[in-house]
């Protein structure tokens, strides 16, 4: 049977988190645990959903990657995070390590490059690979093999693309996303592309000739008013397609076997729940480990349950 592999941004779950769950929510000493909250509750859906093999978290680790250093003004523009959602981030790397799955991060480079080199990597491997994130760079990942999974209402109401899905929402292959995004541009990422290429006029241009350099290639078979504003963004475009392009051959800081699911322990996550009042989590969790899943990989033993009340907690329920 072919082994699954899902590969988790884990900002993006963070973000969602941070923003779906009210701040209110915190423990009896008033520590805030609402994005602590939203994350676990994300995973525990993940497990139970997606049952994978082998899974791993890939983070941003806040430096300037080679993407600053090549445009100083990358992401600018995007909106402050308040503090509270850096102060729940340690929390939240302590109930992954809780359940005993990997992270990496690297100065050097995004989460997005790590999920591309770990997803090239299992599809030679011959595992099939669940990419959960927002972030539409993934796109270009997507093979019958990779698919891009976007979580909705938690993760309850997920949108799944493949290469099939991506040209029927886009009108590019999974290919041409930077060539896409090298004429459209990426406001989250502050790339602007080709000013006055909009999706429909990009679709139709890369459906024609293929890249962003066959594109530039056919200027003179281009009718003039489109080809006024590559010629005038030129250097623009083919910058926003690198910046676009992710890197997919980082020397993985852990093995595809170092991230396989075995034997893993019950009690720290149930002592973590604990800490945090997350009892509601912890009859979810109760659940997984009953199901033929849960029993094949997690290591069960008697864990009792969290003598906290649940009201706080209970009233997100119906969020996440």
């Amino acid at each position: 049977m072919q082994q699954h592999l899902v590969l988790i941004d884990g900002h993006h779950l963070m973000y969602r988190a941070f923003y779906a769950i009210p701040a209110t929510m915190r423990t009896a000493k008033g520590e805030q645990t609402n994005a602590v909250y939203g994350v676990a509750s994300m995973l525990l859906a993940i497990l139970k959903i997606e049952q994978p093999d082998a899974l791993l978290f890939c983070f941003d680790a806040g430096d300037k990657t080679f993407r600053h250093q090549e445009n100083a003004t990358y992401k600018d523009g995007r909106a402050e995070t308040p503090d509270e959602f850096y102060l729940q981030i340690p929390r939240i790397l302590e109930m992954i390590d809780a359940f005993g799955f990997k992270h990496v991060a690297d100065g050097g480079f995004e989460a997005d490059d790590f999920l591309c080199t770990y997803a090239v990597a299992a599809e030679k491997a011959g595992m099939r690979v669940t990419i959960v994130t927002g972030d539409r760079d993934a796109f270009q990942l997507a093979t019958d093999s990779i698919r891009v999974a976007i979580p909705h209402k938690g993760y309850q109401q997920t949108e799944y693309l493949g290469p099939r899905e991506i040209e029927t929402k886009y009108g590019v292959t999974p290919a041409q996303i930077p060539s896409y995004k090298g004429l459209v541009g990426d406001a989250s990422d502050n790339l602007p592309g080709v000013l006055g290429i909009g999706p429909k006029t990009a679709a139709t241009l890369l459906q024609q000739y293929g890249t962003l350099a066959g594109v530039y290639e056919h200027l003179a078979d281009i009718k003039e008013t489109v080809r006024a504003k590559l010629e005038k963004d030129r250097e623009q475009a083919f910058f926003c397609e690198r910046m676009a392009t992710l890197i997919c051959d980082i020397p993985l800081p852990c093995s595809l076997d170092d991230l396989a699911l075995r034997d893993m322990p019950v009690e720290p996550v149930a002592r973590f729940f604990r800490e945090v009042e997350f009892a509601a989590l912890q009859k979810r969790l109760d659940s997984l480990l009953r199901t033929p899943y849960g029993s094949a990989h997690f290591l069960v033993s008697a864990v009792s349950a969290p003598a906290v009340a649940v009201g706080r907690e209970e009233d997100q329920l119906s969020l996440f």
